[in-house]
């Protein structure tokens, strides 16, 4: 995606660069947190961000997908 990432522990910490190419398909492991955080930096990327699979993502967060369209967002 064109940022710098590291894993500690459980945390993934992200390194904001100011712009995120995207383009690519995120392997989410059925890890909800994973998948609803890439679908967002999705909406500042420069090109459309994929989730392997995102039918657990209600699970956790009913009302995720609603909220990410009223952001804009395409979740085709």
């Amino acid at each position: 995606m064109g940022v710098a990432v590291e894993i500690d522990g459980d945390d993934l910490i992200v390194h904001g660069t100011g712009t995120v190419a995207g383009g690519g398909l995120v392997a989410t492991h059925m890890d909800h947190r994973i998948a609803m955080s890439f679908l967002v930096m999705g909406l500042a990327a420069g090109k459309p961000v994929r989730v392997d699979d995102g039918s657990f993502i209600a699970t956790s967060f009913p009302g995720f997908v609603p909220m990410l369209r009223g952001l804009g967002a395409d979740l085709s």
